[in-house]
């Protein structure tokens, strides 16, 4: 398996920085969180996203993804949420990434059937787009489908190859699935991987791998077993907790840690 991490443990932080600490720790890939807070989102102009590619080519990094905040089961509208998805299509075909990142963020306003018909309508529609540019959409199991079974109701509707799931085992654990379970809902459709460790269920402050109490071993253990060879992306959480341990510190450990978990499992 290749490793990676997300931008989103490096808040703001310019492009160059991010690819010097992805080869200065060891790390084969990186996801950009697409947000206009962020170096790189959708409002770049097509030099910038040029320049962008490049940066990643001389680096010798490989851009794992975009991670969108298209919520696709939301209520309202579909017009405002399909333009949000192809816009991240789009960068993502001009910077050569091949997924995109949605969520689902149902409403409590809604049913659980209904929620799902929405993103999946959605989805379906966008799906046609994104095979045109040749990008994967990705699901992720978070907010209101946290669990792979919740996000099997939604793909089994949609049933396109060009939509599949992004496996945050965080959320998969608090709603209740062990890995093995998540991964056999998920494994026909699995784009890669998001790791991360926490505190608890009810302290998500991010933690450095392996020092908190997520199933980590078992997620890799399930992974190998099956001879899945994808993406493991360490989603470290320093943007929505400031408090968090700075994430450059940590690379290194992290990338260890991940190294021995899958030395272990083979």
């Amino acid at each position: 398996m290749k490793l990676a991490f997300s931008t989103l443990g490096v808040p703001g932080l310019p492009l160059s920085d991010v690819l010097g600490l992805a080869t200065a720790h060891g790390y084969h890939g990186v996801e950009l969180r697409a947000h206009p807070e962020e170096p790189v989102h959708p409002g770049l102009t097509p030099d910038e996203r040029a320049a962008v590619a490049a940066r990643f080519k001389t680096a010798g990094v490989e851009l794992l993804g975009l991670a969108g905040y298209a919520r696709v089961a939301a209520p309202g509208a579909d017009d405002a949420v399909l333009a949000e998805i192809r816009g991240l299509l789009e960068l993502a075909r001009d910077l050569g990434a091949p997924y995109v990142r949605v969520f689902p963020g149902g409403g409590t306003e809604q049913s659980p059937d209904d929620a799902d018909a929405t993103a999946a309508r959605r989805l379906g529609t966008a799906a046609e787009y994104a095979t045109d540019l040749g990008v994967r959409i990705l699901l992720e199991t978070h907010d209101s489908h946290r669990t792979g079974a919740d996000a099997m109701r939604v793909l089994g509707l949609v049933g396109h190859r060009q939509v599949g799931v992004l496996w945050d085992v965080m959320h998969t654990w608090l709603g209740g699935e062990q890995p093995s379970e998540s991964y056999l809902a998920l494994a026909p459709h699995l784009g890669y991987v998001q790791v991360k460790d926490i505190a608890s269920a009810d302290d998500t402050t991010p933690l450095p791998l392996g020092t908190g109490v997520l199933p980590l071993t078992e997620v890799v253990d399930v992974l190998s077993r099956h001879g899945w060879d994808g993406w493991l992306c360490w989603e470290y959480e320093k943007r929505w907790y400031e408090s968090a341990a700075p994430l450059p510190d940590l690379l290194d450990g992290g990338r260890e840690h991940l190294a021995r978990l899958l030395s272990d499992a083979a």
